[in-house]
């Protein structure tokens, strides 16, 4: 058998799902494939779900690098991660049998918080004010002081995290080839006495983004690594840059990221 046709499935347990999951293990193992019930098995595992799920199957599996990941979808909408749907079968089984799949790959931010170990994001690490107050942050660019940030927070995004929380700050979308991060603010403070950029911008994946946080009472923010909390209390420092990380995904052959983007905004 071989190695690379071994599957994992990522899923919630919802009953109708579970049913569906059935069937698509039946087709899989017609076509090959060995399912598994241990992720650390798998070369592939595909998550069942919206791109909240797909996101939750890489935080959960480890952002492993050598297994492919798949997006599956459910309901009315498949997303930016997903280019399958659990409704049609056909077109998964067609795409593997007949070579029309690709091996996209995405850029991840790496996070360290106060030096206490790193961690990863694919979509965005995000960090704001905990309280009704106004959150201030040293903001450093590879050791150069760039500015005080006085306002809510600070988004930073992967290329195809541009399309999620920070395009609702207007942020730009940033084609996932480019391997870069973008930082977004969140309600800026900016009058006669305090100045910030004001705009998002876009660092290269060869700089190095350093937070500190004023210690004046607020620090204690509310931070975010894609779609789950992060569990820290006092902040001091935060480090991220680009990871060397890659997540590998599979994709149809007429299914780019900017069909996607028309597909879902446009």
């Amino acid at each position: 058998m071989d190695s690379r046709k071994k599957l994992y499935f990522f899923h919630e347990n919802d009953p109708i799902i579970t049913e569906k999951i059935l069937d698509l293990q039946e087709v899989a193992e017609r076509y090959g494939f060995t399912i598994v019930k241990d992720f650390r098995d798998a070369n592939v595992i595909a998550s069942i779900g919206g791109d909240g799920m797909f996101l939750q199957a890489v935080r959960k599996t480890g952002f492993r690098q050598d297994c492919l990941y798949a997006g599956i979808a459910v309901g009315n909408t498949r997303g930016l991660y997903c280019d399958f749907h659990i409704d049609k079968v056909s077109d998964m089984i067609d795409a593997a049998t007949t070579e029309q799949m690709e091996v996209r790959r995405y850029p991840v931010i790496k996070v360290n918080v106060d030096n206490e170990g790193s961690f990863y994001c694919l979509n965005e690490f995000t960090i704001r004010s905990g309280i009704i107050k106004t959150f201030v942050m040293e903001v450093f660019i590879d050791g150069l002081h760039f500015q005080t940030f006085r306002g809510d927070g600070l988004v930073i995004s992967t290329p195809t995290g541009s399309t999620a929380y920070s395009k609702s700050l207007k942020g730009a979308v940033i084609d996932p080839l480019l391997p870069c991060m973008q930082v977004t603010e969140m309600a800026s403070l900016n009058n006669n006495s305090y100045r910030t950029l004001g705009s998002p911008f876009i660092l290269s994946g060869e700089r190095k983004l350093q937070l500190k946080v004023v210690q004046d009472g607020n620090d204690y923010p509310s931070m975010g690594m894609d779609n789950e909390a992060l569990s820290v209390q006092h902040v001091q420092k935060v480090d991220i840059e680009l990871s060397e990380r890659r997540i590998k995904t599979v994709k149809l052959k007429n299914n780019s990221y900017w069909e996607k983007v028309k597909r879902t905004f446009l």
